[in-house]
């Protein structure tokens, strides 16, 4: 019993509910929704082109990168227009999941 916390109230929707909870469940990061002006890598791969520089224009849907991952080429996307704030990546380079790739301004 000595992973567990003591007693917590737990509200969903209009009921509350009195619980235990792990440390490991009272401890975890919330949730932060995507930000659209960071290019993140979604699976582990190597970085086959970069197709836009620092500074650089782009619009919605032009594709800023290519991630070559399980013998693929992803083409990456802007999600937003904007202007090409940061590249942390280079041609050749392998790349773990959740790398931040480029991000726009």
């Amino acid at each position: 019993m000595d992973e567990y916390l003591e007693l917590v109230d737990f509200q969903y929707e209009e009921i509350t509910y009195r619980t235990t909870v792990t440390k490991k469940f009272a401890n975890r990061t919330g949730y932060l929704p995507p930000d659209p002006r960071k290019v993140i890598a979604f699976i582990p791969g190597t970085i086959l082109k970069v197709l836009v520089k620092e500074g650089q224009k782009v619009k919605k849907g032009d594709t800023l990168l290519v991630l070559q991952a399980m013998k693929m080429d992803n083409r990456l996307l802007a999600l937003r227009n904007g202007t090409v704030k940061k590249i942390y990546i280079k041609q050749g380079e392998t790349v773990p999941k959740q790398h931040l790739l480029i991000e726009l301004k």
